[in-house]
């Protein structure tokens, strides 16, 4: 194939890409409309697919580069600027963290090391270990002197578990490391040794400018308050709307590319298990969002009493992440605000092995270590195996064949998503990366969109080659 050939075909593989994306992004709207999102994919640090949906607040429409809060998604950048300093030199993975941070040493942690957290390993897990309530999240420098303090608890049945996810610690413990080393605030450092190198500095941030807050996505149940700044919502709860599927929503995910491949996976699951004697001839099931999301998610693995006390604070009221005033504090673990071009960005730099536009940020010593699986069994947090890399899970898909159980880990893709479901993630053997962001109410355990466009991508790709 000549290379104009090569070209020519290159550019139609990226215009169905594009066009199949934006068609699956509004089927994937289902009954939640006029809620929407956007999806970035980026090839060989080349965007080759940006679509978009919907309304990301009442008078604006998504866009790639539209803002929004985006949950543990925003781990991954932390992640990503903690390797950024290892490979300047300024942080080491073994080296106590507690060198670096001596308050840290506190309760028993004078051993801990990023290796120990970033592989959630560190059993620095329980928000409930600690007395803080809504307000005090918001306070900065009180978490920080909280963490330093805090005991190590280990999860509830720990002998079952490789790991224990710090859905919350995670982002203060990494925070008050990198504001040590760094001499900057969490913001200052990010800018100068990420988001500006990666030319996103303006789409990126944990704590939102004032000048960007009303440009973040809003809950469509939230499009018609007026009042962001009424106390009240700082502190109500905001639990995601639970509701059965309708048959238009069961329908559109009959024609969905990957709903096949989930019939086949669940009849054999179905068989494994002996379920109702299954054989040759028991017909695919029906599939609606509970059993789809448990192909990826088995929560009959769930541990509610871990679950809990990682996620949710022992304070009365729960936090509205979605508020101005939680928008513009600093709570790295869980309220990372970015778009999706520029989560996106990141990922494509991470699936080019730490290179960006002749920049090496990342050393590939340093990347042969982020992107090794520390862990293989089962979470105690996370209903899953998450095989956690240094601040990234492994990328979920279960339609392609590298993804079956005698498949090498260590060369299967990795990122994190988010609990509201949005997600992003790397394939350095792809050169591969996507982002996807949304102001749908869902979570990651009752909601299937981030698997579709990741099994529809990786489907469309691989085709390609």
């Amino acid at each position: 194939m000549t290379d104009n050939n090569k070209t020519n075909h290159n550019n139609q593989i990226n215009t169905q890409l594009q066009q199949h994306l934006q068609q699956l992004l509004t089927d994937l709207q289902l009954d939640d409309a006029p809620a929407g999102g956007a999806v970035v994919v980026y090839q060989a640090g080349k965007c080759i697919a940006q679509v978009s949906t919907g309304l990301a607040r009442l008078d604006m429409s998504w866009q790639p580069d539209t803002l929004a809060i985006n949950f543990s998604t925003g781990k991954g950048i932390l992640a990503t600027l903690v390797h950024v300093l290892v490979s300047q030199q300024m942080l080491d993975y073994d080296t106590p963290i507690a060198q670096y941070w001596p308050a840290f040493a506190a309760q028993g942690k004078g051993e801990l090391t990023l290796r120990n957290v970033m592989s959630h390993q560190a059993n620095l897990f329980s928000i409930q270990s600690i007395e803080v309530d809504s307000e005090a999240l918001l306070d900065w420098e009180y978490m920080i002197k909280t963490v330093a303090e805090m005991p190590i608890t280990a999860p509830d049945h720990a002998e079952l578990y490789d790991s224990a996810y710090s859905a919350l610690v995670y982002g203060w413990v990494l925070g008050g490391v990198i504001e040590t080393v760094t001499e900057l605030s969490l913001a200052e450092a990010l800018h100068r040794y990420l988001t500006e190198p990666l030319g996103i500095a303006d789409s990126c941030y944990f704590g939102v400018p004032t000048s960007k807050v009303n440009q973040v996505a809003k809950l469509a149940k939230d499009f018609e308050s007026s009042n962001e700044d009424n106390s009240q919502l700082r502190s109500k709860r905001q639990k995601p709307t639970l509701k059965v599927d309708s048959q238009s929503v069961l329908h559109a995910y009959e024609n969905l590319p990957s709903y096949s491949c989930w019939q086949q996976q669940a009849l054999a699951n179905m068989k494994s298990a002996d379920i109702g004697q299954a054989d040759e001839q028991t017909s695919l099931p029906v599939l609606d969002t509970a059993y789809i999301n448990r192909l990826y998610f088995d929560t009959s693995k769930l541990n509610l009493k871990n679950y809990k006390a990682a996620l949710i604070p022992v304070g009365k009221q729960a936090i509205d992440y979605h508020s101005r005033e939680t928008l513009q504090a600093v709570i790295p673990a869980a309220n990372g605000v970015a778009s999706a071009q520029a989560l996106a960005t990141i990922y494509a730099m991470l699936a080019s092995g730490g290179e960006w536009q002749g920049q090496t940020l990342i050393d590939s010593t340093t990347f042969e270590q982020l992107s090794t699986p520390q862990v293989s069994g089962l979470d105690a947090v996370m209903p899953a195996a998450m095989h956690w890399r240094l601040g990234y899970h492994r990328r979920f898909d279960i339609c392609q064949n590298e993804a079956n159980e005698t498949a090498d880990v260590s060369k299967q893709g990795f990122g994190h998503m988010g609990y509201n479901g949005s997600v992003a993630w790397c394939d350095p053997e792809r050169q591969l990366s996507l982002a996807f962001v949304h102001n749908f109410d869902a979570t990651m355990l009752n909601d299937i969109r981030q698997f579709v466009l990741t099994e529809s991508v990786l489907s469309m790709i691989d085709a390609a080659l």
